[in-house]
């Protein structure tokens, strides 16, 4: 499936002004320094096609959530000054929205020059959809682009207001995220493979049940994991984990065995785990053998297994995917030709005493390697969800992977088939 949405590839924009909607919350230090520019490299392409058509550039987009009031620490100031060194050009910060500073600057603006506005979020109007915020910033340009994939599922004045009075357009990145995306899932290269994690089931019901409809494999991992080993009846000690959706998780493993019995099609859950008393780095851990029996057999061979390597303790909190479910999961993936991954299957946050891998972060990392092709076949990777891009940008591997989306929200939303309201805002090809 064809992206549907007229481009700005569509569209004459030489001495066009454009009012450009990017995602550049991004985030910052203590000091305001940015610690990871990945969004902003992201909307380059589109930046410099607009340039090269000879448009003037009124760059928008928000940063945090200051709640619609004035907040510095949310300023997109530093975002300018970065934008500037990356497309080696000057980009001229108005550090407000409105006013009649703004509006003479961007009636002003030549073309081939950039101007950034200040945080689109400093005003409630913009998430109130409100009328007059919308014609106003509508004013400014001929044209509206949008290339903020990260907020196209979140309605507000920058995002689906505004081609209500403009001419709106999508951008390279919003193009390519939607195109991928929609791809993988209505038309995959099978096996399809999805490894989904996060912390509860209410928040991936949806992409889930549509995960089980169309994959071939399902692994499921992270906190969320837990609830579903209560419906198992397995003990999880004090584990996070959501008791009220356990009625719910056991409908989906119903439904995912009912359609096991069918064709061919793998459920998987968690058969072991990493265990500790606490999140802490130094905190001593073990692995919890409920299903499999192997390692702790191995172990302790050839005296028997203590009960307690079977069991979740009533003091443990379960913090990672184990060594045989991350085999498991590796294994699955060489017969994968596509995996989707959407949330770290542990608290891949806590920090490492020594090495590049925290204690609760090995089972994500396995993952990794075999989407990586270290254990013989690399097959085509999606990735989406805040934990799970973090992790990788952290790592600085984005590039190792076949598209790393920059929007959790909105990708998930894409892959549970729900329409985009920042899509759906846009000229159709046929307009």
């Amino acid at each position: 499936m064809s992206f549907s949405k007229k481009t700005i590839r569509d569209i004459d924009l030489k001495g066009k002004r454009v009012l450009l909607r990017v995602d550049y919350n991004v985030p910052l230090d203590d000091d305001g320094h940015i610690t990871d520019d990945y969004r902003i490299r992201k909307s380059l392409p589109t930046l410099k096609y607009l340039l090269k058509q000879g448009a003037a550039v009124i760059v928008c987009s928000h940063l945090g959530r200051p709640d619609g009031k004035r907040d510095e620490k949310y300023s997109l100031r530093p975002c300018a000054e970065r934008l500037s060194q990356l497309l080696n050009k000057p980009v001229q910060f108005l550090d407000d929205c409105i006013g009649d500073t703004v509006s003479a600057a961007v009636k002003n603006l030549a073309p081939g020059k950039i101007v950034m506005l200040q945080n689109v979020r400093f005003y409630a109007q913009e998430e109130a959809n409100d009328e007059q915020f919308a014609r106003t910033l509508a004013s400014y340009a001929d044209v509206f682009v949008q290339d903020a994939f990260g907020v196209v599922h979140h309605p507000a004045v920058s995002v689906s207001e505004l081609p209500k009075y403009l001419p709106g357009v999508a951008g390279l990145l919003v193009e390519k995220e939607v195109d991928t995306i929609t791809n993988v899932m209505d038309k995959p290269e099978r096996p399809l493979m999805a490894i989904i994690g996060g912390a509860k089931i209410s928040d991936k019901i949806e992409i889930l049940n549509r995960f089980i409809d169309i994959a071939d494999f399902v692994a499921v991992g992270g906190a969320m994991a837990n609830t579903f080993l209560l419906a198992e009846g397995i003990q999880i000690g004090k584990s996070r984990a959501e008791p009220d959706d356990v009625p719910l998780a056991k409908e989906i493993i119903k439904k995912a065995r009912a359609k096991a019995k069918r064709q061919r099609f793998v459920f998987y859950l968690p058969q072991d785990g990493v265990v500790a008393t606490s999140l802490d780095k130094t905190a001593h851990t073990r692995i919890a053998d409920w299903d499999a029996h192997i390692i702790a057999s191995i172990e302790n061979y050839p005296k028997q297994a203590p009960r307690r390597t079977e069991h979740v303790l009533s003091d443990e909190l379960i913090l990672d995917i184990g060594p045989f479910s991350g085999a498991f999961i590796a294994g699955g993936m060489q017969l994968a030709n596509t995996v989707v991954w959407n949330g770290a299957m542990g608290v891949t946050e806590t920090p490492a005493i020594s090495g590049p891998v925290g204690p609760f972060a090995h089972g994500t990392e396995l993952m990794v390697d075999a989407m990586l092709g270290e254990y013989g076949h690399k097959p085509f990777t999606v990735l989406g969800g805040g934990d799970t891009v973090g992790f990788i940008e952290e790592r600085q591997l984005t590039s190792c992977f076949n598209h790393v989306s920059t929007g959790g929200g909105a990708s998930m939303e894409l892959m549970s088939g729900k329409k985009l309201p920042g899509v759906e805002a846009l000229l159709a090809k046929d307009q």
